[in-house]
C-alpha cells in the first residue's frame, strides 16, 4: 500500500481530469523528456524496455517492474528533472491524471520542505539503480563498460580525463553484469581502438566522445 499523498499534491491532482488510455498505450519513453507527470488511478502499467510492436500496441520485451496501485509513474525523473529512465506501457485499460511538470515540481517543493535533502538522496539512489538495470538489459558489454568509465571519470589539473579503479575488477564486472574475463577483454579492445590507455589502477580516457558514442549517449 502506497503512502497517502501530501495535501498539496492531493489538491493538485483533484484539479486535473481523469483520462482513459487503452491497453498497449505507451505512457513513458525511455530517454525522452515528458511535459507532464502521470498519476495512475486504476489499471496495470508495466515498466521496462519496449521491444517489437504487439497485437495490442507496444510490447515490453524486458520487464523491470509493474505498477498496479494508485501512484506516480517514474516520479524520480520528475523530481530530478531528467528524462524517463524506462518505458512505461499500459498492460490493461488504465485511468490516469496528467499533471504538468512545472505544477508538480511547485507542489512537491511545498510538500517536501522538512525532508528535501532526504528525498533527493532517495531519488538519486533509485535513479542509479534503475539506470544500471536498464543498461544491463539494453546494452552490450562494451557499451556498459564505456558508460561506467564515463560515469566514474575525473579531470585532473592537467586536463587529463581518467578513472581510478578503486575496486577489484571482479566487483566492477559484477556491477556491469559481466564476467571478470569479459571485462578484461573489453578493456583490451578499448585500448586497441585508442579509446582508453593505461593499465593497473589508472585508466586514461583518450577519446571521451568516442566512448560516449559507444555507450549510446
Amino acid at each position: 500500500m502506497l503512502a497517502p499523498l501530501p495535501p498539496t499534491l492531493a489538491t493538485l491532482l483533484a484539479t486535473h481530469p481523469l483520462e482513459t488510455r487503452p491497453e498497449g498505450s505507451r505512457l513513458l519513453s525511455r530517454g525522452q523528456p515528458s511535459a507532464q507527470v502521470w498519476y495512475l488511478e486504476s489499471g496495470r502499467v508495466v515498466l521496462g524496455i519496449v521491444g517489437n510492436l504487439g497485437s495490442h500496441g507496444e510490447l515490453v520485451e524486458h520487464q523491470l517492474g509493474a505498477q498496479l496501485e494508485p501512484g506516480w509513474l517514474d516520479a524520480t525523473a520528475a523530481v530530478l528533472d531528467l528524462p524517463a529512465a524506462m518505458d512505461a506501457v499500459a498492460e490493461t485499460v488504465v485511468e490516469l491524471r496528467a499533471v504538468p511538470l512545472p505544477a508538480f515540481r511547485a507542489a512537491l517543493a511545498d510538500a517536501r520542505a522538512p525532508a528535501g535533502s532526504v528525498l533527493l538522496d532517495v531519488a538519486y539512489a533509485h535513479r542509479q539503480q534503475t539506470e544500471l538495470a536498464v543498461s544491463r538489459l539494453a546494452k552490450d558489454a562494451e557499451a556498459r563498460c564505456a558508460e561506467w568509465l564515463l560515469r566514474h571519470a575525473q579531470n585532473s589539473e592537467q586536463g587529463v580525463c581518467s578513472v581510478q579503479l578503486q575496486q577489484r575488477k571482479r566487483l566492477i564486472a559484477a556491477q556491469l553484469g559481466i564476467a571478470p574475463e569479459t571485462l578484461s577483454r573489453v578493456l583490451r579492445n578499448l585500448r586497441e581502438r585508442s579509446l582508453i590507455s593505461g593499465s593497473g589502477r589508472t585508466l586514461n580516457l583518450v577519446d571521451p566522445p568516442g566512448l560516449r558514442s559507444l555507450a549510446g549517449g
